[in-house]
């Protein structure tokens, strides 16, 4: 065959097949009205559910009736349904902003900032630079006149943003300054339009990239800089395969391009500023807000006071009090509970039964919405019951307060406030981020109630209200970064309030007033914190001062689990004692998972803290290799994870 193609006999043409769709949304309608046939009871919900609210898309009748996608599909073939496609409305990002960019004015503090960072551009060799700044202090606007001059100079940026929330108001900046030339890259993209964008930028039509971790891709040819806003956020790094984090990705390319990057926060992670303090990366400091903006008052409520005079709601008497004074000015609220759902477990008063998923080692939150129960983990639903499954007792109590219960609960409190909610739930649709943040921002709404995507990079004016409703959720966790994600996360939610020309206040609630780490984010004190926090990694041998890895095993079986988990740390230490004895490792396990069962699947764990080297690596992929090669554990997953998102 080979040989009647070189001679011309044959030949050969490639045709592709376009699989990817335009951009469009599965739009689910009844059909017919004939419906006195029989149904499943999982296609009477649909159809009721269809009967009720009238046509939505397929990805919402499914969560508000708990049913897979071939219940819609079969109701489609037996034509009681049909299925039709709707354009979503697309936000244009000219809307958003001013009818012209305006020219950047720097303060000194940002110029001094921006003339090293240009310096460093102008060498022509790699570099790694962390802009710290409060928050407010106009970081944006120091990587974007660095923008402006790699742009002018004909080389491509990268500028990367961990939340797809952040995204449309960068957006809205760099199209107003730059135009077509943006490019846009994140997962609620249609396939095809990241194929349209992922060609622009091949072709150098779009020499401007913007997007989340996958954006570090891009196919730019010429890279002159890239940025990372909000670097310490866990969001940058891929906890499925392939696993990586956009910073190593990154350093690897800014590397090969002999250009700068530069990490940007006002909540640096501990690693960042460690390695800036060290001299390993360039060091660049804001340490005011910007223009007459100032830093918020920040109240801490001691909510056992607050239980102590009766009041048992989500919402302090202050907290409810400031919320009054910003409606009655005009003015918005932030309200940040990290937490979806409504409640966030059942259980039985009678036997102290706590309503689970079946696949997975953990409590069913409630969600009022669908009136259903739900599993986070492996999305299992189920109608919320009248009686206890174990014993029938009617004697349920729902306990745990998401943000669904929150809404609800403020709603009652102020039912002449405009409120919106910003969570996954909430945020299904596409483009539901950009039509919400947009409508606050004008002024369609007076109170913004969210999980943690309210928290970071957002700048309304007119907010001069942040509450914070629960700020002891993740500071127990058995993560040590638990410390660090807390603190930033408050910091950064109170930083989004008076960041106009009105003054700014922030409340946060918490039941352990007196917690350092809550004192410090009310302080906005990250210097202190740091101090804290890096004497506590040296003590405990965390980052920055070793590299951390995890060894995952998965399996239906948990015995069998447990087993190939203990197999794969005796090798570890037989081969480290043989062939590795110069590489410095401590093992933690093998033990199971915190969350010892996930989507019926049992998982054991185990940590090692080790330096992170070519011969280090070598070792786990040998380690891996062997692991595979055992038939008796064909059925068990294995991987290895370095610098996981989660260690628990």
């Amino acid at each position: 065959m080979v040989k009647l193609f070189k001679k011309g006999v044959l030949s050969r043409s490639e045709a592709v097949k376009k699989r990817l769709q335009d951009v469009s949304v599965k739009m689910v309608t009844l059909k017919t009205d004939d419906l006195d046939r029989r149904f499943s009871p999982a296609q009477q919900e649909v159809v009721h559910t269809l009967q009720s609210i009238g046509d939505v898309s397929k990805k919402e009748i499914c969560y508000f009736t708990g049913v897979s996608g071939a219940v819609v599909d079969n109701l489609v073939k037996r034509g009681i349904c049909a299925y039709y496609d709707a354009e979503p409305p697309v936000p244009s990002p000219q809307e958003e902003t001013l009818p012209a960019a305006k020219a950047i004015t720097l303060t000194p503090d940002q110029d001094d900032a921006y003339r090293h960072l240009l310096e460093r551009y102008d060498s022509g060799e790699a570099s790694v630079s962390l802009l710290y700044g409060v928050t407010g202090s106009g970081k944006t606007s120091v990587f974007m006149k660095l923008i402006d001059q790699v742009h002018a100079a004909g080389r491509g940026v990268i500028c990367m943003v961990p939340e797809i929330a952040l995204t449309p108001q960068l957006l809205a900046k760099f199209t107003a300054r730059y135009g077509e030339k943006i490019a846009v890259f994140h997962s609620g993209l249609s396939l095809s339009k990241r194929l349209e964008e992922w060609k622009r930028v091949r072709d150098g039509l779009a020499p401007i990239v913007i997007g989340t971790r996958s954006a570090v891709f891009a196919p730019l040819n010429d890279i002159g800089l890239i940025v990372m806003d909000e670097e310490q956020e866990y969001s940058y790094k891929s906890g499925a395969a392939p696993r990586f984090h956009a910073r190593d990705i990154a350093k690897l390319r800014c590397w090969h391009h002999r250009c700068p990057l530069v990490l940007s926060s006002a909540t640096p992670c501990v690693e960042s500023y460690y390695a800036a303090q060290q001299g390993r990366y360039g060091l660049y400091t804001l340490g005011s807000r910007y223009g007459t903006a100032q830093l918020p008052r920040v109240l801490t409520v001691d909510m056992n006071e607050e239980h102590q005079q009766g009041n048992l709601s989500q919402f302090s008497s202050v907290l409810l009090e400031s919320i009054e004074d910003n409606l009655s000015k005009g003015q918005q609220s932030i309200l940040l509970l990290n937490r979806r759902g409504h409640n966030t477990f059942i259980a039985c008063r009678a036997c102290n039964e706590v309503l689970s998923c079946p696949n997975c080692s953990i409590s069913l939150t409630y969600h009022s919405v669908n009136h259903r129960l739900m599993c986070h983990y492996c999305g299992y639903s189920i109608p919320a019951p009248d009686k206890c499954p174990s014993c029938g007792s009617p004697k349920l109590r729902y306990a745990g307060s998401g943000t669904q219960k929150a809404e609800q609960e403020l709603a009652t409190l102020f039912p002449e406030a405009r409120l919106v909610r910003l969570d996954t739930d909430s945020t299904m649709q596409r483009y539901a981020y950009e039509k919400k943040l947009g409508a606050f921002r004008d002024g369609q709404y007076d109170i913004m109630l969210g999980t943690q995507m309210v928290a970071k990079g957002l700048d309304f004016p007119n907010v001069t209200l942040v509450g914070v409703l629960s700020a002891d959720q993740m500071l127990h966790s058995d993560d040590f970064r638990s410390y660090e994600r807390t603190f930033s996360l408050l910091t950064q939610v109170v930083g989004r309030s008076g960041r106009g020309d009105l003054t700014g206040r922030a409340i946060i609630q918490t039941f352990e007033p007196e917690n350092p780490i809550i004192e410090l984010a009310a302080a906005q004190d990250y210097q202190e914190f740091f101090s804290n926090e890096i004497s506590l990694r040296r003590a405990m041998l965390y980052p920055p001062f070793t590299d951390i890895g995890i060894v995952v095993f998965a399996g239906e079986d948990r015995q069998k689990t447990q087993e190939a988990s203990l197999f794969f740390a005796e090798r570890l230490a037989a081969l480290v004692s043989q062939e590795y004895a110069e590489q410095p490792l401590r093992v933690l396990g093998p033990s199971p998972a915190m969350i010892a069962r996930v989507n019926n699947k049992f998982r054991y764990r185990m940590i090692l803290k080790f330096r992170n080297n070519r011969r280090s690596r070598e070792l786990l992929a040998r380690l891996l290799t062997e692991f595979g090669q055992q038939r008796p554990f064909n059925d068990i997953t294995a991987y290895v994870d370095i610098d996981p998102d989660n260690i628990i």
